[in-house]
């Protein structure tokens, strides 16, 4: 019989691109260092039976009908929208920045044309836009930059917005209307039983075999693999010969309220300006689970532990691209996901890149 594919990683790359073969009838393993399926949408009752999200929330949201119709196989959906807000000297408001945000935070009376010439007023056009503080300045001005955006990307990043490519910045739309809806994508729902249940969908197949809490060095050398699928760190998988890509991780700190039903008003408020962590997410907004409690978890940006983050600066793409053009000599291995290609994916997005690998592995 022969050899099974290798994957490494049982998170959304390496899962998706592990059940494309198996339905084509290819024998595959897949194997991943951490205890558990489904990589950092991981989640699972804690102890006090309320439904969390081990490494952060995590809010499906997809404009791709092929991509939600190929997780659809997996999962009944939960239809929910993500609101945050963003907390200004000791108040709320809307996030992404709308017509709201400006009439409540300058107690102004705006209508949409109206704020629409605000931001025309306000705004410091650059030319051209190179990083995400050109992004911000050109779109709100500074005194918005200053409020809402300067110390989150300092504290989620560990650097000033203008040392930052502008495309981090551009993901936050600004709004004259008063959506306040954190996406607008056309599919937004949560995995109806939760996203472990989701992978575990996926990884069930007679042609798939997974293996937890087991590294690609113990497997490597165990026998010739005829391909392997890779989703690691893409310099770790050469051994970091180049110098190691930056990545920013983060440390979560989950804490139980017992007997508080509801802890905030949305399921996200950010702190761009207070305290060490960035944000505080309460799941159940996110997956509508009635409980006496509640669950929370704040999160605490940081240089090392677990990579999150490729880090998006020009001269972090330069060093990747000399890992890339190694990359492209492994005949037998393909990379794919945001730690092997270094971009900042969303989870749609990493499902697509893995429907178009195992595509061309298959053709």
């Amino acid at each position: 019989m022969p050899s099974p594919t290798l994957i490494v990683g049982a998170g959304y790359a390496g899962s998706v691109v592990a059940r494309e073969l198996a339905d084509a009838g290819r024998r595959v393993l897949v194997i991943d260092k951490r205890p558990h399926v489904a990589g950092n949408a991981y989640d699972e009752p804690d102890a006090h039976g309320v439904l969390v999200h081990r490494y952060g929330p995590h809010i499906f949201h997809t404009n791709g009908e092929r991509i939600w119709e190929w997780l659809s196989r997996f999962t009944g959906w939960r239809p929910y929208e993500h609101r945050v807000r963003g907390v200004v000297d000791g108040r709320e408001y809307p996030f992404p920045i709308n017509r709201d945000t400006l009439n409540q935070l300058y107690g102004l009376d705006l209508d949409e044309a109206g704020a629409e010439a605000f931001f025309e007023r306000v705004r410091e056009p650059r030319d051209p836009v190179r990083t995400s503080e050109d992004v911000v300045l050109n779109s709100v001005g500074r005194d918005l930059y200053e409020k809402f955006f300067l110390g989150y990307t300092r504290k989620q990043w560990g650097l000033d917005p203008s040392e930052l490519k502008a495309g981090v910045a551009a993901r936050i739309p600004v709004r004259t209307n008063t959506d306040d809806r954190y996406f607008t994508d056309r599919f937004q729902a949560m995995p109806l039983e939760g996203y472990s249940r989701m992978f575990a969908n996926i990884l069930d197949h007679p042609n798939i075999s997974v293996e937890l809490g087991v590294s690609f060095d113990e497997v490597r050398g165990r026998h010739p693999f005829p391909h392997i699928v890779y989703t690691g760190p893409i310099d770790e998988y050469f051994g970091h010969c180049h110098g190691r890509l930056p990545y920013r991780s983060l440390r979560f700190e989950h804490e139980h309220l017992p007997g508080t039903p509801r802890f905030q008003s949305v399921g996200t408020v950010n702190y761009p300006n207070d305290h060490a962590y960035t944000r505080i997410t309460e799941f159940k907004h996110l997956t509508g689970q009635q409980h006496a409690g509640t669950s929370i978890v704040r999160e605490y940006p940081q240089a090392e532990g677990d990579p999150y983050y490729p880090v998006p600066r020009v001269e972090n793409e330069l060093l990747y691209k000399r890992y890339e053009a190694l990359a492209e000599k492994e005949s037998r291995v393909t990379f794919v996901g945001r730690l092997a290609q270094y971009r900042y994916y969303n989870m749609d997005q990493v499902v697509g890149a893995a429907l178009a690998a195992a595509r061309r592995l298959l053709d």
